[in-house]
């Protein structure tokens, strides 16, 4: 089965898309991975999406789609295929529709994980790193047991600054701009399902699995 997995920063969608992978036996692509695949190997798609990523600038869209397209022409692709993280414009998924056309594939499900602002804020702002160890936690979900200062290495606990309730908010809003209209552009086609993604991991998960049921369709 072919599936897109779309939802805001903070909506657990790399929990799901481990689990989705892992029951369906289809390959989990993130876009994301294959940038830092394609950069660490040197390839010539990675050395060029390194230069616009080294610039603090996005990677522009025949980049991304070129990257998308090499992976979903691998053979493990050949039963189906979960990607996350694209597409995230209206440009982007016509490309894809593109892509799958030219190599007989289709999309069958775009399942959105929908959590609200207030709680994608308070998932994504309480998040504290180590300073020394790496450890992380998350003051709500996680608290260290000293506040402040970490479990294992007894070392200061700080926000990043990608955490930070600023930048967090300005993340949603890109994200809110960009999906609003692909959301409306699947439901068009018929293969949007929105998925309650504020209960319990697993519920959420047996929520995706009703919707992709035996992955035949």
């Amino acid at each position: 089965m072919n599936i897109v997995l779309l939802g805001p920063p903070g909506a657990g969608k790399g929990t799901q898309a481990k689990q989705i992978a892992e029951k369906f036996n289809i390959p989990h692509i993130s876009t994301g991975d294959i940038f830092r695949k394609n950069i660490k190997e040197k390839t010539p798609l990675g050395i060029t999406a390194k230069e616009y990523i080294d610039k603090g600038y996005l990677v522009p869209d025949e980049i991304t789609i070129a990257i998308v397209e090499d992976r979903l022409k691998q053979d493990d692709c050949l039963d189906g295929f979960l990607l996350d993280g694209f597409p995230r414009t209206i440009e982007q998924a016509d490309a894809l529709d593109s892509v799958l056309l030219s190599i007989n594939k289709k999309l069958e499900y775009v399942i959105d994980i929908q959590v609200s602002e207030d709680e994608l804020i308070k998932r994504l702002t309480g998040r504290r790193i180590c300073t020394a160890c790496g450890a992380s936690y998350h003051i709500i979900f996680n608290p260290p047991k000293q506040e402040g200062i970490c479990d294992i290495c007894n070392a200061k606990l700080v926000q990043r600054p990608d955490d930070s309730i600023e930048t967090v908010k300005n993340r949603l809003d890109v994200y809110k701009k960009q999906t609003e209209p692909l959301i409306n552009y699947y439901k068009d086609k018929q293969i949007y399902y929105g998925i309650n993604g504020q209960q319990d991991i697993q519920k959420v998960f047996s929520d995706i699995c009703s919707v992709l049921g035996s992955g035949n369709k």
